[in-house]
């Protein structure tokens, strides 16, 4: 996906990590400290914002049972997450109905601002991080991993604080009836893997190896969300989203469309219901001739051709294209288009929308571990209180989301350079053994 849009890829399950000498394993050190110092990237935490998450993990369950009547208390519902295999913390979960005229769709959020608070030295240090930053077999987190991986992951059969978007969706043209955004308290029924999900897909009976408690109708409901994911999915298409990526599989898609769906309804309602500024992601639009140049740099790849009816949307067009294209010029018709595109960025003011999702509204809520736009979000809806300084954190998340981006690129070549392939290694870890 665009950042915007994609899941992460999780390591292949049965495949072991990718061996290194020492030697070799010093010189990755070396250069992402140079790496770091280059695009101002802290790798530790201060010890005061270490001492502050150490004790926020004390207590935990008194702490959310003294929650549960101040909160929607949905542990009796089937959630689930759904994560890449070697995933560290777990902060979305599902759950779904089925009515006579409509989709109910809950998306579980971690309430990471019930510990994380502008009043906190983890506030603080999120602000200056302003994301957390994947390298391959490397990460450097936005939040302390020993918060972050515990009492903010919703684990599955343990009680967890989470903000929960409940999105009611007519059934004929997916739109919301209704959306509700509030605190509550959930209990995941299972952990998936998106390996998992796709063999509980395949296979329904897999399920009874995931669940501690075998009435859970876990099968049943991640076929209902596939189907409204598919449905989602497609209208996105038809009404000119750019999809990068049209083959992937049904467990990325649920958890994609799914994020995105909930997104949207988190910005709909800041904007519309209450008209408060809040961190949305703009994306412009390329120039026609920038269009023009990526449309013409695909249709000349061999084996590639745009139809005819599609070249006035240049959306459409790719998407079209990206269909029935060869899969060995899948990535440079990728890659003619993300030349074009003009870099997306978080704003205090919506308007002008985003191009690439052809959402007139969008921002992001689904990820408060990692990203400080959507701690921000979250701290917004739940107090309607815009932090002063919003243009200053909008610029200074745009700036650092730029900045990790162009790391991880540095680090990959650097990978590239040594022998390593950026790929293996960011799929199956690294290994250091001696010769």
């Amino acid at each position: 996906m665009t950042s915007d849009t994609q899941a992460e890829a999780g390591t292949p399950e049965g495949q072991g990590p990718v061996e290194i000498s020492p030697e070799l394993a010093d010189k990755l050190e070396e250069k992402r400290e140079d790496l770091f110092e280059k695009f101002e990237i802290r790798d530790e935490f201060p010890p005061e914002v270490l001492t502050e998450a150490e004790k926020r993990t004390e207590d935990i369950q008194q702490e959310i049972q003294d929650e549960v009547d101040e909160r929607e208390d949905l542990r009796d519902m089937t959630t689930w997450t759904t994560d890449p295999v070697d995933a560290q913390d777990f902060d979305d979960a599902l759950s779904i109905e089925e009515r006579d005229d409509e989709y109910v769709l809950w998306v579980h959020i971690a309430d990471v601002t019930h510990y994380v608070n502008p009043e906190t030295n983890m506030w603080e240090e999120a602000v200056e991080r302003a994301n957390t930053v994947y390298l391959p077999a490397y990460t450097m987190h936005m939040l302390p991993p020993v918060l972050a991986e515990t009492v903010c992951s919703l684990v599955p059969n343990e009680d967890r604080l989470a903000h929960t978007v409940e999105m009611h969706l007519d059934k004929e043209n997916l739109g919301f009836e209704t959306i509700d955004i509030y605190k509550s308290v959930i209990n995941s029924d299972a952990r998936l893997t998106y390996t998992e999900a796709e063999r509980l897909l395949d296979d329904p009976e897999t399920a009874d190896d995931l669940l501690e408690d075998p009435e859970v109708d876990l099968a049943e409901k991640t076929e209902l969300v596939w189907e409204l994911a598919d449905k989602m999915h497609q209208q996105r298409k038809e009404e000119g989203s750019l999809v990068l990526n049209p083959r992937r599989d049904r467990a990325h898609t649920i958890i994609e469309e799914c994020m995105l769906k909930a997104n949207k309804a988190v910005t709909h309602t800041l904007m519309w219901d209450r008209g408060v500024e809040a961190m949305y992601r703009v994306h412009p639009q390329p120039s026609p001739d920038e269009w023009s140049e990526a449309l013409q740099e695909i249709q000349d790849l061999d084996g590639v051709s745009i139809p005819g009816s599609k070249w006035d949307d240049p959306r459409q067009a790719v998407n079209a294209t990206l269909e029935d294209a060869p899969e060995r010029q899948l990535d440079k018709i990728q890659w003619a288009v993300m030349k074009v595109m003009p870099r997306a960025r978080y704003m205090n003011d919506p308007f002008g929308g985003h191009h690439a999702l052809n959402f007139e509204i969008y921002g992001h809520f689904t990820s408060p571990i990692r990203r400080l736009s959507d701690l921000i979000n979250h701290w917004i809806v739940y107090t309607n209180d815009v932090p002063e300084d919003l243009v200053a954190l909008c610029d200074r998340a745009s700036d650092k989301q730029a900045d990790a981006e162009a790391c991880e690129r540095e680090y990959k070549k650097f990978l590239e350079e040594v022998g390593l392939d950026a790929a293996a290694v960011n799929n199956r870890g690294i290994e250091v053994v001696e010769e």
